[in-house]
Formats: structure tokens, C-alpha cells, sequence
């Protein structure tokens, strides 16, 4: 299906969800308190006001619209006759998706293909084209959103190979069939002023992208126009055809995959979107920031303050009041009595209030808690210490995070077919568009186990194992470098054999070495 010809709402009424959604997440995730304020309608009549269990209900006047914003300590305003907001946010979402994103790949997975040069080939695309990077910054995204769409494009006249590019849900509408995407389209602002908005549309299909350039309104998509009325979709100009597309060298499906952050999806039922992390903890967030302001609020009402008679003041003449210096060191006699039997400074009050400080860590504390497990995973995944100072090993290590490792689990699930598309994926357009000899297949995903070992007990399992001449050179090698593949592994068995000068045996020999020895043996 092509991309609209006539005006239309935009975005879709069909996705008003998702995009509500998508905004409250994006708040959280960005840590701006303006924009939490905005997204809870703090000092608005009319908020999101993202109750868990209405918000998507029609708003009844301003009364349900203020009892609904009300729930929320982001959607309370601002009390009159103060001079600012003294809100305060602790940016635990975003902890989380960088938390998420490292369990997942700060060790990457290996991709394998068949053959010595296709693997070669794909090893050099995934450092040249950055990949690793791109993976770590869409599982981020993913955590924060419940998902990401990760395209593999082209662009020669600034790379001589494939990219990827990293694309957050709240701008595509896509198209599923049984739980898989079948089509998408995404949407971008270009330029925009009070009466003209101008949009990108770009849609993927089986072996096809659209491109579309539309001037509408805020809330309408309007006519489409030339695309080389804008700079940005200028370059597509010449590609397309009389469809307005073109064709993607990969045929076997899309260029776009969609990878879910966890399914199933609570607050929509029978979508193939994920959920994010936040999802069922905003209101303990929200808690979190409400304890840490009322700490700094006992603080600042905690601060020492003096207070004194009108006739400790000095006059600075007339109409231009009076002052007391604390810092005064010697004063004129005053013409008044203290009371009998008490210091000339008992007319002075001094306010000093106690500072809740363990009480309202405490209560934080426990509120970390509860949205680290309400997210799948563990305080020890966010640098909490179980007090003990004693470095742990790695099998104790995967039994405190062991909540963790199993949300790390059930995400590789769903990373592992949209990993095996894009080696297929980019060798595809490496091959079809800059005339690489290797042919495109889909990959083979291997996972390190994500807890680095104790250097030191591995050392000692690789030594023992050696005394025992139960492991060869290429399993040691293995075995201390799980990350590494078959290159690099063959490279540092071949540098160790040339310092230990050891031969290395011809394969085909094998037997004649072997046969003797046993004769001998006999």
C-alpha cells in the first residue's frame, strides 16, 4: 500500500493509546521535571493526568480533569505565593534503560554466518558501521519505550558500507501480522510555524521503500508536495520511481525490524508492542521524587534563623526601613529592660528544626526497592552493596542478581530474530548496493554469559586443567576469551605457539604421530 494521497488526520486516531503512552515514558526517561510537570498537567487545568487506572478515560470538566491531575505529586501545582517550583527528581528511569542496555551489551553478542569470507566480511561491517554502539543505544531506548525499530539504509556518498539507524516507536505506526511486523511507517517534522507543517513520511514494505513530503497543519497531514521542496528529502528525489519508491535489495522482507522490550503488553491488550520498564512503577517514581522534595524541604526549613525585637533593628532613616546585623560585633546600649533575672539576650528567638534525614532515606530506600523489582531487576544491578566490603565471585554474583539475569534472559528471546535479520539484512545491501562479492544469510546469535569472572579463580581453573593435560591450547585461549571468535582465537594460538616454540602438527598426519607413540607405549 502506498503512502496517503489525501488530507487526513495525523498522527492517526488509531494509535492515540500508544502515543499517550509513549509521551508519559518519554518524560520519565528524559528526567526533565518540565516535562513531567506539562505530561501530569501541573499549573494546566487539562493534563494527561495518567491515572493508572483512568487515564485514558474522557475527561468530565475541569473537576474529574483536577481529581484525576491531583493523584500525582507532578501534577499538583505549584502553591500561590511561591516564588518557584522546589520540586525535585531522581532520575531512576533512566538508570534503568542504562542499566537495561548494559546487562544486554556491554558484552556484545557474536554474530556467525557460514563460510570464512562472509564471517570476515560481517565482522568488519559490524566495527566500521558502529553496530555495537547502536545496539547498546536501542536497548535503551527499547527499555524506556517497550520497544525500538532498528533500519539498515545506505547513503555513498558518505559511507562505503551499510548503516543502522535506531528509531524510537512514538514516530511509526506499524503493521503486524501474527506478532510480526509487516509494514511501517515513519514520520518526521521537517519545519513547522502557526500555519504550516511540513512532514517526511517514509514507508517499508516487502522489498520497498516510500518516501513522502506532505504540508498540513498541526493536526492534519495536508497535500503531499515535491520532495525536492525540502533539503533533507531532496536526495530521494532521483531514486524513486513512479510509485514514489524504490526497490531495498532485500527482498526476503523488510529493512526495518521491530524488537520488543517485553511482551505482553498490560495496559493494551492483544498488541504485539512491548511494554516498558516503567510501565506499573511511574507511581512509586512519582512517590520517590514526592520523599527526596520533602528532604530538601526539611532542609531548607531547617536552616538557623534569628528572631528579633523591632528595637534591635538599626533605622536607616526615613523610608528607607531597617536592618539587624548578626555579624556586629558591638551595639549601642538599647533603651529597654530584659526581663528580671535574664540575659540581655533572651529577647532573641532562635529557630533551628530537626532534620528528618533517616527517615526519608529509609522511606526512599524502600522505594527503590519497589520499582527496581517492579522493573525485573535487582538492587545489586545498580551498585547496591550487600554490606559485607568482600569481593563476590561470579556464581554468587548470579544468585544476588539472579532477578537481573533472568529479565536479561527473557529480553535476549526477543533480540535473538531481529540479531539473525540484521547480519542478513546488511550483507543484503553490502551486496546489492556496494558490489560485495558475499552472499547474504541469515546469522547464528551467541550470548556471552554477562558476569565477567574472577580473574583470579580463573586463572587458577586454567592452570589446574593444564597440570591435568585435560584442555588444549585453543580451549585455554576459549576459555579466558569467551568474546572472541575463530580469528582472533587462531591469531592467539598461533602468537603462543611462536613464543613457546611449539609445532603445530599437520592434521592429516595426525595418525602417523599418534601410532607410534602407542606402539612405543605397548
Amino acid at each position: 500500500m502506498p503512502l496517503p494521497v489525501q488530507d487526513q488526520e495525523w498522527p492517526p486516531p488509531h494509535i492515540t493509546r500508544e502515543l499517550r503512552l509513549y509521551r508519559q515514558w518519554e518524560a520519565w526517561y528524559a528526567g526533565d521535571p518540565d516535562r513531567l510537570a506539562s505530561v501530569y498537567g501541573a499549573n494546566q487545568v487539562h493534563g494527561i493526568g495518567m491515572d493508572p487506572k483512568g487515564w485514558d478515560r474522557p475527561q468530565k470538566g475541569v473537576t474529574g480533569a483536577l481529581n484525576r491531575v491531583s493523584r500525582w505529586f507532578w501534577g499538583s501545582a505549584t502553591p500561590a505565593g511561591q516564588v518557584r517550583s522546589t520540586k525535585l527528581h531522581v532520575p531512576i528511569a533512566g538508570d534503568i534503560s542504562s542499566t537495561s542496555a548494559d546487562l544486554l551489551f556491554s558484552e556484545p553478542p557474536t554474530l556467525r554466518v557460514k563460510g570464512k569470507n562472509g564471517q570476515k566480511r560481517l565482522d568488519s561491517l559490524m566495527h566500521e558501521a558502529g553496530i555495537y554502539g547502536s545496539l547498546l543505544e536501542a536497548a535503551e531506548v527499547s527499555s524506556a519505550y517497550g520497544g525500538v525499530f532498528l533500519r539498515v539504509g545506505w547513503d555513498t556518498e558518505m559511507y562505503d558500507h551499510p548503516v543502522l539507524s535506531v528509531l524510537p516507536p512514538d514516530a511509526a505506526i506499524p503493521e503486524f501480522r501474527y506478532g510480526a511486523l509487516f509494514a511501517v511507517t515513519f514520520w518526521r517534522v521537517l519545519s513547522e510555524n502557526d500555519k504550516c507543517v511540513i512532514r517526511h513520511l517514509e514507508r517499508h514494505e516487502r522489498g520497498r521503500v516510500y518516501h513522502g513530503l506532505y504540508e498540513g497543519t498541526s493536526d492534519k497531514l495536508g497535500k503531499p508536495i515535491p520532495l525536492t521542496e525540502h533539503p533533507e528529502t531532496a536526495i530521494y528525489a532521483d531514486k524513486i520511481d513512479e510509485d514514489g519508491g524504490f526497490d531495498t535489495y532485500y527482498s526476503k522482507g523488510l529493512l526495518v525490524t521491530y524488537v520488543p522490550n517485553m511482551r505482553p503488553h498490560r495496559l493494551i491488550r492483544g498488541t504485539s508492542l512491548g511494554r516498558s520498564d516503567y510501565q506499573g512503577v511511574e507511581h512509586l517514581m512519582d512517590s520517590l521524587d514526592e520523599v527526596w522534595t520533602s528532604l530538601m524541604r526539611d532542609i531548607r526549613l531547617a536552616k538557623g534563623r534569628v528572631i528579633v525585637p523591632d528595637l534591635f533593628l538599626e533605622n536607616h532613616g526615613r523610608g528607607k526601613g531597617a536592618s539587624w546585623d548578626p555579624d556586629k560585633e558591638i551595639y549601642s546600649g538599647l533603651g529597654m529592660l530584659p526581663p528580671p533575672g535574664a540575659a540581655p539576650n533572651a529577647m532573641l528567638t532562635i529557630s533551628q528544626f530537626d532534620i528528618r534525614v533517616a527517615e526519608h532515606v529509609e522511606s526512599a530506600k524502600a522505594l527503590v526497592g519497589q520499582i527496581l523489582r517492579g522493573a525485573g531487576y535487582s538492587a545489586q544491578s545498580f551498585g547496591e552493596s550487600d554490606g559485607t566490603g568482600r569481593q563476590l565471585t561470579a556464581t554468587e554474583i548470579h544468585s544476588r542478581e539472579r532477578k537481573s539475569f533472568s529479565t536479561r534472559g527473557r529480553k535476549t528471546g526477543y533480540w535473538n530474530p531481529s540479531l539473525m535479520w540484521l547480519a542478513e539484512a546488511l550483507m543484503s545491501v553490502d551486496h546489492g548496493v556496494f558490489g560485495t562479492k558475499v552472499s547474504a544469510e541469515r546469522g547464528e546469535v551467541h550470548w556471552p554469559d554477562g558476569v565477567i569472572p574472577d580473574p583470579e579463580g580463573l586463572g587458577r581453573t586454567v592452570e589446574l586443567l593444564n597440570r591435568a593435560q585435560a584442555m588444549s591450547l585453543d580451549a585455554k585461549v576459549r576459555m579466558v576469551h569467551p568474546e572472541w571468535d575463530d580469528h582472533q582465537v587462531t591469531k592467539e594460538v598461533k602468537a603462543l605457539r611462536d613464543e613457546l616454540g611449539l609445532t603445530v602438527p599437520d592434521p592429516d598426519r595426525l595418525d602417523d604421530v599418534l601410532i607410534p607413540e602407542l606402539d612405543e607405549q605397548e
